[in-house]
């Protein structure tokens, strides 16, 4: 049996391993106003934060529908695949997964596993990449879906953002949580925490901000799968050269786009890593 990797654009892997290991990404769309684009395919992440800059507007997001998860759902079964794992952004923050689910229930008994990554951008990113990995070595559908499931529960995904504007307006963090971010250019430290968002301190500069997700990973234990995420950022590259002074492991970065960024904003930069079982 070999098992086809779908997953959403919510992933922020970056495309060059999404084409290695032939993962479908389902996209979700963003509006600006009275424009919508579908994530990754109208509007890539470098037009998306041009675009944020130059717009009045916060950009909205909207999960797809059932049909396109069906359609990438049959176009693996009836091409080279004879079973689906299907990975989306945690289900606590969007109504992806309950489209996902949809498609598969429409399609009868088709063999297709759904699981709740219960994290968001390359935290998810990471797990999806793992599970395609497991799938080309030759694990079935139900022992990808199986491993998946287990490392969302291990995922840990921290983020230092410039402001609390884009999630105060989405609604994805409680209003009384953006005062801490609105004084003496504090910067506001967050984490998914069973596949939500939630406010996890604060920093008066960013440097100070990069310092604690610096020593969060170095006292995290024994981790692996890390990765950097970030909208736009100057100093990732100091960032990650900091971070693999510590990390022997190959650290993947990858570009923060519309969907997560529509609601994290410009200038966030995140690590994600799983801790070891």
């Amino acid at each position: 049996m070999t098992a086809k990797i779908v997953t959403d654009s919510a992933c922020d892997l970056p495309q060059s391993l999404i084409d290695e290991y032939n993962i479908a990404v389902v996209s979700l769309t963003v509006r600006f106003g009275d424009e919508e684009f579908v994530d990754r395919v109208d509007l890539t992440p470098d037009e998306f934060w041009r675009r944020c800059e130059a717009s009045a507007v916060l950009p909205e997001t909207a999960a797809p529908s059932p049909g396109a998860f069906e359609q990438a759902f049959r176009d693996a079964l009836e091409g080279d695949y004879d079973e689906v794992v299907c990975i989306n952004l945690s289900g606590g923050l969007s109504a992806t997964i309950q489209a996902a689910d949809a498609a598969a229930k429409s399609m009868a008994d088709a063999p297709v596993e759904i699981v709740d990554s219960q994290t968001v951008s390359m935290g998810q990113g990471t797990i999806v990449l793992a599970a395609a990995q497991l799938a080309r070595e030759g694990s079935t559908a139900a022992e990808v879906a199986a491993a998946a499931r287990s490392m969302g529960k291990r995922t840990q995904v921290h983020a230092a953002l410039d402001t609390l504007d884009n999630l105060k307006k989405g609604g994805r963090i409680g209003a009384a949580q953006s005062l801490f971010g609105s004084l003496l250019s504090i910067k506001p430290m967050i984490e998914i925490r069973e596949g939500v968002v939630e406010p996890s301190g604060k920093q008066r500069t960013r440097a100070r901000a990069l310092t604690a997700l610096l020593n969060i990973v170095s006292t995290a234990g024994n981790i692996e799968r890390l990765s950097v995420m970030h909208a736009a950022c100057e100093d990732v590259d100091d960032f990650v050269s900091r971070l693999s002074e510590n990390y022997d492991g190959e650290i993947i970065v990858g570009d923060i786009g519309a969907i997560i960024g529509s609601h994290a904003g410009l200038g966030t930069i995140g690590v994600t890593f799983q801790v070891q079982s």
